[in-house]
């Protein structure tokens, strides 16, 4: 087994996963060490069942919330108690299995060489991505490097990604949106805006259909109406922040990886 890091933790927030969610964290756990699961009040059961787990693995610990809060609040209440033990960086991955978990040490590496920075998982799609969710995407990618004047978002809603832990709580506690579906892109601007650099690694990611055992809790016009309000948002963000986000950009022209 792994040696267990005292910076650096796999952070699984997790809502109705199904039973995907037993071969992700097997999968994480076989890369890491310690790896958390945050179940945000799920009700199908599979928080017992990770209980169970935990007691047998000394590596891993599961947060249970009473109610669901959304992905980013779940994220939120891990940072909050990873900083608490001293912990600098969270992996983030989601609990559907869509994520590759053999990437997770080189991502870590990653982060450790280079620790004031995000790494961002760019995803590689197969015959299995939806055509839909892989265009509308583009659209979000387009607004979410326009409002950072191109400082190297490979890619603003692939949520396999490591994040600086305090510069994450600073800027969540400074508003109160990305609680759900907008955290992963409002959280990479935001903090491009705060100086965090990304720095891109290409990663493979797979739907998994219904037969086998894939769970999606997307919405399109829900979801896409919250992306909306999140770039209304962050556009007026950024002309408020333009001149200073220009004087960034010409004093430090380096290209993100």
């Amino acid at each position: 087994m792994n040696p267990a890091s005292t910076t650096h933790l796999v952070l699984i927030p997790s809502y109705n996963p199904g039973q995907k969610v037993f071969e992700t964290v097997r999968a994480a756990r076989a890369q890491w060490t310690p790896v958390w699961v945050v179940v945000d009040g799920s009700t199908d059961g599979t928080d017992r069942e990770l209980q169970k787990m935990a007691e047998a693995d000394a590596g891993l610990r599961v947060l249970v919330l009473p109610q669901n809060s959304g992905k980013g609040a779940a994220v939120l209440h891990g940072c909050d108690e990873a900083a608490r033990l001293g912990f600098t960086h969270i992996l983030s991955m989601d609990s559907d299995g869509q994520h590759p978990a053999q990437q997770i040490p080189e991502f870590m590496a990653l982060s450790q060489a280079n620790p004031a920075a995000m790494v961002l998982g760019v995803p590689v799609f197969d015959a299995s991505a939806p055509a839909l969710r892989v265009k509308g995407r583009k659209i979000s990618n387009w607004w979410a490097n326009l409002e950072t004047l191109w400082m190297g978002i490979g890619d603003s809603l692939f949520g396999f990604r490591v994040y600086p832990i305090e510069p994450l709580r600073n800027v969540m506690r400074g508003q109160r949106w990305m609680r759900r579906f907008d955290f992963d892109p409002e959280a990479v601007v935001r903090l491009c805006w705060r100086g965090v650099r990304p720095v891109n690694l290409p990663s493979p990611v797979r739907y998994f259909r219904a037969d086998e055992g894939g769970v999606s809790h997307f919405n399109y016009w829900r979801d896409n109406r919250l992306l909306t309000w999140m770039h209304i948002r962050l556009m007026i963000g950024f002309v408020l922040r333009l001149p200073v986000l220009i004087f960034k950009r010409l004093s430090n022209p380096r290209n993100a990886r």
